[in-house]
């Protein structure tokens, strides 16, 4: 079946060229700025109140912009970064041990398999030193060592310490400096935030973005809110799974609404399966939750060697243990990045040696770390994570080790952006998860948060400059345009169209469904033939979604089943793209793991000759229209990723 159009190629046209050291200064340099007196006449709206979106309204506001802020949370600090574990990432070389911007570049280009462009990740890189003094000038409370420096631990992917962290709770920490800061704007009057409020539409005039459409979650109330330019950083899309780590609200719909209008998605089947995640216990669940990569420290992974051993831990002696990790990749040991660690996990499930109920897990012990530093230093160090586990499992793991398996967490695909954020909408910018730019296949852990707000604090206030330094020859607009009415009508009728279904299914059955397509089909292990069976299910049961789906109540008010309606449907048409992106893609690379293409080892077999380039994929209404974007590496030639 024909699913797909190729059209022209696209290229990131504002990437300076010349030694990659220097191009980020040299961008600055040449934008366009805008006078502080002029900025008090400008207004932007900002989508998400994360990382990435919380740090760019507070620092917009602070360079004295009219900020519009908008979240679906009761509170902006209610946002899922807030989950973030581990670390961040920053190339400081406090350990002394060899890091470097140029390493963590490296680190990071290879992490992704060699699918992310080389000038962003060196821009992230360099920046990646200036995150953690802003974080620490707000108050963060990362880890410090005796003598009061800060510390450091290792994160997989990387033979360096140059992961900062507060225990376990880094991202809270983080969101909480944004947060603080995003408050103080919002106390001046140069924020205005609005929670409970969630994005349905983007408003094109001329075409350029200009403004959304949202709906008050409490009282239904749908307004058109219009400003000089839009910023997206509305997360990921990794919920398109029905279980995965992210918080039950996370959607795709402000992306995806933003894609029907013009902006180019892409590598959508880019998903990241972290390995660290307490296994699946049942049907009952809704989301799986995440135990911190940093855990891989000190926390040895391993397997019975033997089939259907299913013995207690305590009771398996060491001769009778699969270290596998260890085993098979002995440079990196447990740190192995997340996407090779995920494989291999499943693989010795596969086998027959997985543990827990259904074989479908593995250990992370740390007895032998316990011993070694003994309890009150592992306490210090994962205390909190120790005790969410216990409380989940009802498991103490400083006298069992952990059970955990691979899930799905982080999306690295997302809106095509170019050098500057912006997608392919003049005035839409996209930054964090929402967009695709800077972590190829895989995403190395720690460095989410790192983006995030590398993007939020350095990167977008001073790119968006160039944008609105001309914005003024484009003319005021208000939700009276015509095409800003067009498109609330259309919002309007949309709510509608879900509300008089009256069918026989809940939202919750048919993302569930969904999800199971998706995991069974387009998660760590992909085929021809699988894939093209999800696209045929998918498409079934979207129909049947449009037919048979039930929404109680009315848009007049809190509605918890009309808000997840959208975004399933949302979520529906984006599984369909992710499954034609995975279908295209005829090679295995990072966390897209093709079975008819690995080494005769089993590891990932990327083609570049063919697939160096990034998946664009424009929205027509009917077939998608694939963009290629050809990577070019001049300083981070690829090779077969190899972490032995």
């Amino acid at each position: 079946m024909d699913l797909y159009t190729e059209g022209d190629p696209i290229a990131d046209t504002k990437a300076p060229d010349g030694p990659i050291e220097t191009r980020w200064d040299r961008r600055r340099f040449e934008a366009k700025l805008v006078n502080p007196a002029n900025r008090r006449k400008l207004t932007v709206i900002v989508v998400g109140t994360g990382l990435a979106g919380g740090s760019a309204a507070a620092t917009l506001a602070e360079q004295g912009y009219h900020v519009k802020s908008y979240c679906y949370q009761d509170s902006p600090r209610r946002a899922h970064s807030i989950a973030a574990q581990g670390g961040i990432n920053a190339a400081k070389n406090y350990r002394n041990d060899g890091d470097s911007v140029h390493r963590l570049f490296y680190d990071t280009v290879k992490g992704g398999d060699f699918r992310s462009r080389e000038s962003n990740v060196h821009r992230l890189a360099e920046v990646s030193v200036n995150i953690i003094d802003q974080c620490v000038a707000q108050g963060v409370p990362f880890a410090r060592e005796y003598g009061g420096l800060l510390d450091t631990r290792s994160f997989g992917g990387a033979q360096v310490q140059r992961t900062f962290y507060a225990r376990g709770q880094t991202g809270q920490q983080l969101l909480l400096g944004a947060y603080q800061a995003l408050e103080r704007q919002i106390g001046l009057g140069n924020v205005e935030m609005n929670a409970r409020h969630e994005m349905l539409e983007l408003v094109i005039v001329e075409g350029r973005a200009r403004g959304i459409v949202v709906r008050d979650l409490v009282t239904g109330e749908i307004t058109t809110e219009m400003a000089d330019a839009v910023v997206l950083a509305s997360g990921g899309y990794g919920n398109v799974f029905y279980l995965s780590t992210n918080a039950k609200g996370c959607n795709v719909t402000a992306s995806w609404r933003a894609h029907r209008k013009g902006a180019y998605f892409a590598n959508p089947c880019y998903t990241q399966i972290h390995p660290t995640c307490i296994p699946v216990s049942g049907d009952h669940q809704s989301k799986l939750t995440l135990m911190s990569e940093s855990l891989r420290n000190d926390g040895r992974v391993w397997v019975p060697k033997a089939k259907g051993d299913d013995r207690s831990p305590k009771d398996i002696p060491e001769a009778e243990r699969d270290y596998y990790l260890e085993r098979i990749y002995p440079s990196f040991g447990n740190l192995v990045p997340r996407d090779i660690a995920s494989r291999a996990a499943k693989n010795v499930c596969d086998e027959g040696r997985g543990v827990g109920p259904g074989g479908l897990g593995v250990y992370l012990d740390f007895a032998d770390a316990i011993n070694r530093l003994g309890r009150k230093a592992i306490e210090a160090k994962y205390g909190n994570l120790f005790e969410m586990y216990e409380r989940i499992t009802g498991e103490d793991p400083y006298e069992v080790p952990m059970r955990i398996y691979p899930a799905v967490h982080y999306t690295m695909g997302g809106l095509w952006v170019d050098y500057d954020l912006q997608s392919t909408i003049p005035g839409l910018f996209v930054i964090g998860e929402a967009n695709f730019s800077d972590h190829g296949a895989n995403r190395l852990g720690a460095s989410a948060l790192m983006q995030g707000l590398a993007d939020g604090y350095f990167v977008l206030p001073n790119t968006l400059a160039n944008y609105l330094a001309g914005v003024g020859s484009y003319g005021k607009v208000d939700a009276s345009h015509p095409e800003a009415v067009a498109t609330r009508t259309a919002v309007e009728e949309r709510i509608q169209k879900l509300l008089s279904i009256n069918g026989d299914r809940t939202v919750d059955s048919f993302h569930r469904e969904l999800g199971q397509i998706m995991w069974e089909h387009c998660g760590m292990d992909r085929t021809e033939a699988g894939l093209r069976k999800a696209i045929d299910e998918i498409r079934a049961l979207r129909e049947q979604f449009w037919q048979r789906v039930r929404v109680p109540g009315d848009g007049e008010g809190l509605n918890q089943s009309l808000e997840k309606a959208g975004r399933v449907a949302d979520f529906f048409e984006l599984a369909e793209l992710m499954c034609i992106d995975a279908l295209h893609r005829e090679e295995s690379c990072g966390g897209h793991f093709r079975a008819e293409h690995q080494t005769p080892d089993g590891e990932a077999q990327r083609d570049d000759d063919r697939f160096a380039y990034v998946a664009a994929w424009e929205y027509t209404g009917d077939q998608p229209v694939l963009h290629k974007e050809d990577l070019q590496f001049e300083y981070v030639h690829p090779t077969q990723r190899s972490y032995k």
